[in-house]
């Protein structure tokens, strides 16, 4: 079992930047890929970034030159610099680790993007 913890959301200004961390408890060495994913009100959850065991990192079109998901060794923590965040950005979002069979979900962090 791998359990995930999300931290570093808030309200930040059009433009502005957030970092947001997640912490894995638990097997974490049987955690392939992580990523970032993203549920606005109304919407799907939809990804944002996922960066596998290799350090490939994979981004959503909308985030790309924006956002950068980076990961310790071993695969304790992921990252998410969010950069020239737009009011579209607000969201709740999640961290998910897979481990090849099954996935994991935190409990995710509110990111308001407003004047």
């Amino acid at each position: 079992q791998v359990h995930l913890e999300e931290s570093g959301g808030g309200l930040v200004q059009p433009g502005g930047s957030l970092r947001l961390s997640c912490r894995a408890f638990g097997l974490i060495f049987d955690i392939l890929t992580m990523g970032w994913y993203r549920q606005a009100p109304g919407k799907q959850r939809e990804l944002v970034a996922t960066i596998g065991s290799a350090g490939t990192a994979d981004y959503a079109d909308s985030v790309k030159g924006r956002f950068v998901i980076s990961v310790t060794s071993p695969k304790d923590a992921v990252f998410l610099q969010m950069n020239d965040l737009k009011p579209e950005d607000t969201a709740v979002y999640y961290c998910k680790g897979n481990s090849g069979s099954d996935n994991y979900w935190g409990q995710g962090t509110q990111v308001t993007v407003s004047s």
